[in-house]
């Protein structure tokens, strides 16, 4: 394939052709545990918010192609000690990366480390604005089990507002044909919601009427400053996804939750678990596939002109 951009920024910007590429090339490495196309590159997984799936399967992705692969723990860098942003950035580019994988609490801030690196810059979350692999791997998950997306009516339910996982998989399920709704409490989803071309729904049930793929979300408390919520007990009640609010599905359902997941919070511990209907382990799997292929297409021009 022919991947036109340098970077991995956001699923905006890419087209529906492109989505597809990305998601055939990461089906080829599903099981692959050794390929060395990058031997002799370097990754550099730079993250300053906490991770564990995120950051494992990168570092997995990685050594798995053969990358040299680093990650530096923001608690014991130079940022503690009050290095600028940009700063870090010289001091990543002077180090001459191959990749640089990137996570950060602040909306924006990963593009602009982009603009100050040589190498190929993945977005591994920023704010409250995108998250482009784990919407890939959602993809890849749900194309996976259901063949197609095209069609097919997801409900993405919980925490909207704060979530850069809901935005990124917005745009990626529009772009490929699927309709989409949000479903949440009135304080978790953003007024002008519905610009992004989805349903929008504050009960529970009525959302979940008819859908063929359930993606529940975290509730994000550490970026809530306000009473956006009663209480965890209620918003279960309320929100949480349980057997009950899921007859209101179709019968072969997906079940799906990006992780963390907080259980008997966010969704029941026997949902969470169902073996048949729950894709949750799996989309962990899927997500060491996906960032493969991100790091295996964005090198390309590297390994190329090396030849």
């Amino acid at each position: 394939m022919s991947f036109p951009h340098k970077h991995l920024l956001g699923i905006e910007g890419l087209s529906p052709t492109h989505i597809n590429e990305l998601l055939d090339v990461a089906q080829g490495y599903v099981g692959v545990k050794r390929k060395e196309l990058l031997q002799g590159l370097t990754q550099v997984n730079l993250f300053f918010e906490n991770s564990t799936r995120t950051l494992m399967s990168f570092e997995v992705a990685g050594k798995r192609l053969g990358a040299d692969t680093v990650s530096l723990p923001i608690s014991a860098s130079s940022i503690k000690k009050g290095e600028t942003l940009l700063d870090t950035a010289s001091t990543m580019n002077a180090m001459q990366p191959d990749v640089l994988v990137v996570r950060h609490g602040e909306s924006g801030a990963v593009k602009l480390l982009s603009e100050k690196m040589d190498c190929a810059v993945i977005n591994a979350g920023d704010g409250r604005h995108e998250h482009p692999t784990q919407a890939l791997l959602d993809a890849l998950t749900i194309r996976r089990r259901k063949k197609e997306i095209a069609g097919l009516t997801i409900a993405i339910c919980g925490d909207i507002l704060h979530s850069r996982v809901a935005r990124s998989n917005i745009l990626l399920l529009n772009s490929l044909g699927a309709r989409v709704r949000v479903v949440g409490p009135p304080t978790l989803i953003a007024p002008d919601m519905d610009r992004l071309g989805v349903e929008v729904f504050t009960d529970m049930e009525s959302g979940l009427e008819g859908v063929d793929v359930v993606m529940m979300l975290r509730l994000q408390l550490e970026r809530m400053q306000g009473a956006y919520l009663p209480s965890v007990k209620e918003y279960f009640h309320v929100y949480g996804l349980t057997e009950e609010k899921l007859k209101r599905a179709k019968d072969d359902v997906l079940i799906m939750h990006p992780g963390p997941m907080n259980r008997g919070v966010e969704i029941d511990t026997r949902l969470a678990d169902d073996i048949d209907r729950s894709a949750i382990q799996e989309q962990v799997e899927m997500g060491v596939a996906v960032r493969m292929a991100c790091l295996d297409i964005l090198t390309r021009p590297i390994r190329e002109g090396a030849k």
